[in-house]
Formats: structure tokens, sequence, C-alpha cells
């Protein structure tokens, strides 16, 4: 099945790319996305569950990885560089991005907080419950903010992850930990919510800013674009570990962690480096396709994380989770099987055009 590539997709090198390689490109930040989506809530949660309290500090990792970012950037300045492609410079952004980018970073930040408070405070099949309600509201600001369009296949696919979301809410007050107080796991519902509608508002609007950038988003603009979106949600959470002395209690954390201090550095790491991931690869799908995709791509791994917690922190695994899967699977497919069928009847009318 072929992934067609939308309008505004990324022009990943300045000479031109096949159809084939754009799609690959897109499939693998499909493959980032889902392995970034699906391991950082468990790490995160792990921290939390084993002694971690400090909730600026899980949510400063949620961004904290973007330096990393500067190796895919100067390998492909390096490699531009190599085949002699005209204005090639290190830093290819133009300074107009600058500042839309350090909005979304800040928006970024302040949701970041929101998703770790509320992870704190609930098990991770409850968060990731609330968390998929992020596709209904996604699908609303990419009507509002880009003019998404709609065919019968996408509004099927979330319809029915939406669904699966809801049948995800039953039994869901029993998930309350034994040592949370219900004020406090209440608390961590709204603001796990207030986490998944401020995400959807961010997705479209990097869409948004990438169709009115008066420059080609190649390649390295993508990441560069990251690392400055990185860098200021990081920086919002940086100024909350400092008014909070977070800074100064990492050391006695990290002694008093359950699994012991190299542990807990290990964890913290991970927990950074999965989290990157998950923001390069949903950045890199809008870029590729669109954010209702990228949309879609997030709630689909909703039960994959949902088994993993299963299998990791023991969390309850009801018929209804089951039946969650299947319609988040069976809705993902739908999606890309409306595009097969587009990008195929577009071939055909323009096949038809030429041959007249």
């Amino acid at each position: 099945m072929s992934i067609p590539i939308t309008n505004n997709s990324i022009d990943y090198n300045e000479k031109g790319m096949s159809k084939s390689m754009k799609r690959f490109f897109l499939v693998l930040n499909c493959a980032i996305l889902a392995l970034g989506g699906c391991g950082g809530p468990q790490v995160e949660r792990l921290y939390f569950v084993k002694g971690g309290k400090r909730v600026w500090v899980s949510s400063s990792l949620e961004t904290a990885g973007w330096p990393f970012l500067f190796i895919p950037i100067v390998i492909s300045y390096l490699y531009r560089r190599s085949k002699g492609i005209p204005g090639t410079k290190l830093v290819s952004m133009r300074p107009a991005l600058i500042v839309p980018c350090a909005i979304i970073g800040i928006l970024t930040g302040a949701a970041d907080y929101l998703f770790s408070f509320g992870i704190s405070r609930l098990p991770i099949s409850t968060s990731a419950l609330i968390a998929s309600t992020q596709l209904a509201f996604t699908a609303g600001f990419a009507f509002i903010l880009v003019k998404q369009k709609f065919t019968s296949f996408s509004i099927n696919a979330v319809f029915l992850l939406c669904i699966g979301a809801v049948l995800l809410a039953f039994h869901t007050s029993s998930d309350r930990p034994a040592n949370e107080s219900k004020q406090q796991y209440i608390f961590g519902l709204i603001l796990t919510f207030g986490s998944s509608a401020s995400y959807a508002f961010i997705l479209p609007s990097i869409e948004l800013m990438s169709r009115m950038a008066k420059q080609q988003m190649n390649y390295s603009v993508v990441m560069e674009t990251q690392v400055v979106m990185s860098f200021f949600a990081t920086l919002v959470c940086a100024i909350g570990m400092f008014v909070h002395h977070d800074f100064s209690a990492i050391p006695r954390e990290a002694e008093e962690f359950e699994l012991g201090r190299t542990m807990y550095y290990l964890v913290l790491i991970f927990d950074t480096i999965l989290w990157q991931l998950f923001h390069l690869g949903a950045t890199g799908v809008i870029f590729c396709g669109s954010s209702l995709l990228s949309g879609i791509i997030i709630a689909t791994l909703l039960p994959v994380t949902e088994i993993l917690a299963v299998l990791f922190f023991h969390d309850k695994f009801q018929v209804e989770k089951a039946v969650s899967l299947a319609l988040c699977l069976w809705g993902f497919t739908s999606y890309f099987y409306g595009d097969f069928q587009h990008s195929k009847n577009k071939k055909e009318a323009s096949n038809l055009d030429s041959s007249q």
C-alpha cells in the first residue's frame, strides 16, 4: 500500500527526491513517533512509581534531548556540502521562523508540565485514556487553523478511535492508586485533560507554521525548527525547576530512588531520549503528511500503551481494552486505506487527462 504525500509535504532535498523516498521518510517518522509515544510514558511513570517526586524535572525531560538533534543537522549539512548543492548553509532556517517556533515551544513546555503532573497522579491506563481525547481536539483545531479536509475514511477513523477511547473509560474509577487521595486524583485528571487539549492545538499550529513559511521545509529546516521549539519548551520547565529548587534536589532524590542511584540517572536519560523521539516523530509526520495524521497515529498508540502498562506496571486489562485495541487498529487502517484510494483516483484522473 502506497502512502500519499500531501501538497504541503516536506522536501527533504533541495534538488528533489523520489516519491518512494518521501514515503520512506514518512514511515520512518511514524516509527519514531511510535517508539517515543509508547516508551516515553512508561519510563516517566517508572520515575514516579519508584520514588521520583519532581514534576518540573519530569516535564523538562520531555524536550531536554534537543541537543541530540545537532547530530543529524550537521550530517545533513556535510552531505549537502559534499554534493555541491548551491546555497548550502549550516543553519537553513530563516529568522522569521524563530518567533513562531518559540511560541509553540512555550506552549509545549506548559503542556509537558500538565502531562507530567497528571502522570504523577494517575496510572498510565487512565492518563492514556484522557490523552486519547486529543484526537477529537486535533481534528477540530486542524479544521479551524489549516482548513483540514475530511473524507469519509478520515471521519470514520476519527470516530472509531474516539469510540475506542470511550470504551476504555469503563472501570477507570477502580484505577485510582491506593496512596492517592480523591482530590489529587481528580486534579490529575483535570490537568491531563488540559495537556491533551493543549497538545492538540500545538499539532495543527506546527502545520500552519510550515504552510506560512516562506522557504522550503527541507530536512534541515525541520530539525532546526524542532531544536528551537524544544529549547523554549525546556527553558519553560527549567525556570519551573529553578523556582522549586529542583536542581539542588536531584542528587538527594537519586540517593533515595528505589532502584538505586545509577538507575535513577539512566531512567532520566532514557526518558529524555524517548520523549525527544516522540516530538521529533510528531513534527516529522506533520511536515510529511498532516497534523490530523499525527493525531491519528498518537491515538492508535493508546491501546499499545495500555498493553505495555499491563506488562510493566500490572495495570488491569479488561475486555474493553482489547476491543479498544481492535477499534484503534481498524481506524488507523481506515485512514491509510482512504488516502490510498484518494491517491489512486487522483493518479487515474491525471492519466486520463494526459491521454486526451
